[in-house]
């Protein structure tokens, strides 16, 4: 038996957009009936599964919740190679990632935290942004190159802006 398709796991159709809502609704309700806490006096057997069971309905939902992984993974489905590490060939955006992180760097060195959460919403803005366009593309199975560029730009955006909650979190101490 195969591993089931994320999207058929949560009874949802395979496609970028989704109510996440939705989503987070239905994960509790699977991970209420697969929780190994209720098979605590089950057979060693049913126990595993329902460990097993549990971590991939938290993979999946993970997996699901998050934009650039969602997109990662869609890509993954349709059967469109994504190696996890390769040259990017997008020099406007490399221009962008390198004006973002120095501007990162200048507000650590000034510890500027109003300068920060400006900085975070600007970046959670280009992320909407990404994100319409990658639903977008999704949609025309002739621009999966282009869904796989704006999908690795997602994923840069999502570590910058973890870079930048853990920066907020220093200059808050």
């Amino acid at each position: 038996m195969g591993i089931p398709c994320h999207f058929a796991l949560f009874e949802l159709q395979p496609g970028f957009r989704l109510d996440l809502e939705q989503l987070a609704t239905r994960y509790r309700e699977l991970a209420r009936g697969v929780h190994p806490d209720r098979f605590a006096d089950a057979s060693e057997r049913e126990q595993r599964s329902a460990l097993e069971q549990s971590a991939r309905l938290n993979d999946a939902y993970q997996t699901l919740k998050s934009p650039a992984q969602r997109a990662r993974y869609l890509l993954t489905i349709s059967g469109h190679e994504v190696p996890m590490e390769v040259t990017v060939h997008d020099p406007e955006f490399l221009l962008q990632q390198m004006q973002w992180r120095e501007e990162l760097e200048d507000l650590q060195d000034s510890a500027d935290l109003a300068g920060v959460a400006a900085f975070k919403r600007r970046l959670k803005t280009a992320q909407e942004e990404l994100n319409e366009s990658f639903a977008a593309c999704w949609d025309d199975a002739a621009q999966r190159e282009q869904a796989e560029r704006l999908m690795r730009r997602m994923q840069f955006l999502d570590k910058l802006t973890y870079e930048v909650r853990q920066l907020e979190e220093r200059l808050d101490d």
